[in-house]
């Protein structure tokens, strides 16, 4: 028996050591020693070998615009929605295109293998969905790519956005979206999740919102949600992301309202480096922090996952790609510190987030697709610590990403020369 690539002496998250032989695009056996030949052997001794990070919110038709027209002087959501609007008219197909695959690039360098964009489709030219739908025919070797049919500018508020909604979905989008707190008022938000899960139902489609993405503790849009997901038999294909009201909301309502998530089998997704970002800008101080209940969403058993969003457009004038950053970020604010939360985190940068866009072919296991990452790390706590260096990334059986170890040599008297920030602890 022979492997086109066998991965020899990493660590899995799990704490077991074992080789990984590939064949073809799928994972043929995770064995504690393969003795087999191989066209290729990628050296994983004493590294962590995990499964690719996955995305589950993101806005790829925005991504490397930073500055164009201008730069969001408030730094507030709603200057960001206002600074998208004037640059949509001056998209173009290529641009569009041509900015999405350098992120994408990117994302393979860091071991993003899938991810699920929001696509404006508050432009009746659907320029954007066009060009997304071009990149991820091109992706597709190496990337998962979902694409989620947003009226931006809201359902009811933009005059074209359902007609437009249905024909970004007719177009071949995967999924449905909206904005009810971006509505008019609290009633069309209300009525605009209940006509687009509708929508989403008769389609057999998933559900991906962007809810209560406010400080108004007075943005209830996720209960309407939880709601229809259950009326309409959507358990499990539908997901609520940011819910930054909920850090606002009064302890009474927030214990009736995460038992009605948990119910309906409603997914959350927390961007936390643009939440705590744009999250509180109109407060002086105390300063809410802009994330919402993340640990007593898990204490009710509701499935989270973190989420990047943004990647230097007019929201957030940062980012790289790097969903241990987002981990990072999301595990400080959340204030998940405990060993066990904190490989808890990295599992929602990974396993969860891809159970929530129903990547059923996903994970480190025989007969699933041969897509991996080998980290510059012993263990999952210490790749967040670390943000630790993607040595190789593997993407249907191909390497498609390598990178060297990073050493520092220091010239100080009586001391070693070389030093390396890894230092594995028995958590």
């Amino acid at each position: 028996m022979s492997f086109d690539i066998i991965v020899k002496g990493g660590t899995l998250p799990d704490g077991r050591t074992a080789d990984i032989g590939i064949r073809g695009d799928r994972i043929a056996a995770i064995e504690e020693n393969i003795a087999a030949e191989a066209g290729r052997v990628v050296d994983a001794s004493g590294d962590l070998v995990s499964p690719p990070f996955v995305d589950p919110h993101f806005h790829m038709d925005a991504t490397l615009s930073y500055g164009i027209p201008r730069i969001n002087a408030s730094g507030t959501l709603l200057e960001g929605i206002a600074l998208w609007g004037e640059l949509k008219p001056q998209l173009t197909h290529e641009a569009v295109r041509e900015r999405a695959l350098a992120y994408c690039d990117w994302a393979v360098s860091m071991g993003l293998l899938a991810i699920r964009t929001h696509v404006d489709v508050c432009d009746d030219r659907l320029l954007a969905v066009e060009a997304l739908l071009e990149v991820k025919k091109t992706v597709a070797p190496y990337i998962d790519l979902q694409l989620v049919a947003f009226p931006q500018d809201g359902l009811y508020r933009f005059a074209t956005a359902r007609q437009n909604t249905v024909r970004a979905l007719d177009m071949g989008v995967d999924v449905v979206g909206g904005i009810p707190h971006f509505e008019r008022t609290m009633e069309d938000g209300r009525r605009s999740v209940t006509e687009l899960c509708e929508i989403a139902a008769a389609r057999g489609l998933m559900v991906d919102m962007h809810c209560d993405e406010t400080d108004d503790p007075h943005s209830r849009h996720i209960e309407q949600l939880a709601y229809e997901t259950q009326r309409l038999g959507l358990q499990g294909r539908v997901a609520g992301s940011h819910l930054t009201s909920m850090h606002s909301m009064d302890n009474y309502y927030v214990s009736k309202l995460l038992p009605l998530i948990a119910e309906a089998e409603v997914s959350a997704i927390p961007n936390p480096l643009i939440n705590i970002m744009l999250q509180g800008r109109h407060d002086t101080y105390p300063k809410r922090r802009g994330l919402t209940r993340v640990p007593e969403m898990l204490r009710h058993g509701i499935r989270v996952g973190w989420g990047q969003d943004c990647v230097l457009d007019p929201w957030y004038s940062l980012g790289a790609a790097d969903m241990l950053d987002v981990a990072f970020m999301g595990l400080h604010v959340a204030q998940m510190s405990s060993p066990a939360d904190m490989r808890r985190c990295f599992d929602m940068v990974t396993n969860v987030n891809a159970a929530i866009m129903g990547l059923d072919d996903y994970g480190l296991a025989a007969g699933r697709k041969a897509s991996l990452v080998v980290l510059d790390a012993g263990d999952p706590i210490e790749a967040l610590r670390l943000r630790a260096e993607r040595l190789c990334v593997i993407a249907g059986g191909k390497v498609v990403a390598e990178r060297t170890k990073q050493k520092t040599r220091l010239s100080l008297a009586g001391r070693p020369s070389d030093v390396t920030r890894r230092h594995v602890v028995p958590y």
